[in-house]
């Protein structure tokens, strides 16, 4: 955890030149949104007015949780091995999506319950699933660090292979109840106001799902302020090593993309244990979960795409990727006011 120390504020400096550049196009001043501030993020991120994206790579973490007995899912955890192996073997959702925007995809396998038979999982195997956190700790002190290490740990390796943007997804049946109870601590909010039918369950399945967490944050004694505390108590293997994405990107100077509620859940805990973090994460979308816009609130990040997506798998923030690419060839390739008899535009206030 020393590596988190080295954690910096992005280029400031760098960002003001993209925003010069941006205004030098011959376009009303911010009319690109929220894309703009996206290229501006990036460029202070990577260090360069000119920023590229080319070598892009999601990174799905997968694991399981305890709390699945509870009745809190529609299916039983065997399906989330099912599903990594299908996204290591480009078989799966966040493939489809990412095939077509010339993303690389990788699964990583922190805490599967199930065996599944592929090598071409990354096994980072902390244990086989969390405990129930309805009854005990997710998990172990250590294990929590193990997990977090991984998520900065693969980052590096990605540094190594000239990765420009990573896109942060994850895959866990019955995670959406540990991140609801996460979310319930660090916004102090009451369960019923942050946890949401998840992939789809019934308002019988949503009472169990809200009861689950209600016991979990009173038997765990959750420290509201201390995110390790809470990550070891109500986490998942996944959603820690997500964390470690996200610290490990303002580690590395990677921009990493949030997608929905679970990795919003990760961000907002990578901003607790050193906000900096925020500089170096861009939101892609709005959950529909009840606790999503919040989370984004307290990261400091807001998202651009409002479509109610509920997929996960890291989905909804590759669907950033074709949006900046846009924003990026407007950024390089638009006529400039120096360039045409159009007068520049001025900030009225």
């Amino acid at each position: 955890m020393e590596l988190i120390k080295s954690i910096i504020p992005s280029d400031k400096r760098i960002y003001k030149e993209a925003e010069e550049h941006w205004n030098s196009i011959a376009k009303p001043l911010g009319s690109f949104g929220a894309l703009e501030d996206a290229v501006k993020k990036i460029a202070a991120v990577k260090g360069t007015a000119k920023p590229d994206i080319s070598n892009r790579t999601a990174v799905i973490m997968c694991g399981d949780h305890g709390v699945v007995c509870e009745g809190v899912t529609q299916c039983g955890s065997d399906v989330t091995a099912v599903c990594a192996k299908a996204i290591a073997e480009g078989r799966s959702n966040i493939n489809a999506v990412c095939d077509k925007n010339n993303i690389k995809v990788i699964a990583v396998d922190v805490g599967i319950k199930s065996e599944y038979d592929s090598d071409k999982v990354i096994n980072k195997k902390i244990r086989r699933g969390t405990n129930n956190i309805a009854c005990e700790a997710a998990m172990t002190k250590i294990e929590t660090q193990k997990a977090i290490a991984v998520g900065i740990d693969i980052v590096r390796q990605l540094k190594e292979k000239n990765t420009d943007i990573i896109i942060s997804g994850e895959m866990g049946i019955g995670n959406t109840t540990s991140a609801s109870a996460i979310a319930s601590v660090i916004l102090g909010m009451p369960p019923e106001k942050v946890t949401g039918r998840g992939a789809g369950l019934d308002t019988e399945g949503l009472k169990r799902k809200i009861n689950a967490v209600d016991k979990a944050i009173r038997i765990n004694n959750v420290s509201q302020n201390d995110p390790y505390d809470i990550l070891k108590k109500l986490g998942g293997f996944e959603i820690a090593a997500m964390t470690g994405l996200f610290l490990g990107g303002a580690v590395y100077h990677i921009p990493v993309i949030i997608d929905g509620f679970i990795s919003s859940v990760s961000a907002a805990l990578a901003c607790m244990i050193q906000p900096v973090c925020s500089d170096y994460m861009l939101a892609s979308h709005c959950s529909s979960e009840p606790a999503a816009k919040m989370l984004l609130d307290k990261c400091g990040v807001r998202p651009v795409i409002f479509a109610d997506l509920r997929l996960g798998e890291g989905t909804g923030a590759a669907l950033m990727i074709p949006l900046i690419d846009s924003a990026l060839a407007l950024y390089y390739n638009s006529h400039k006011f120096d360039e045409t008899p159009i007068e520049r535009y001025v900030e009225l206030k």
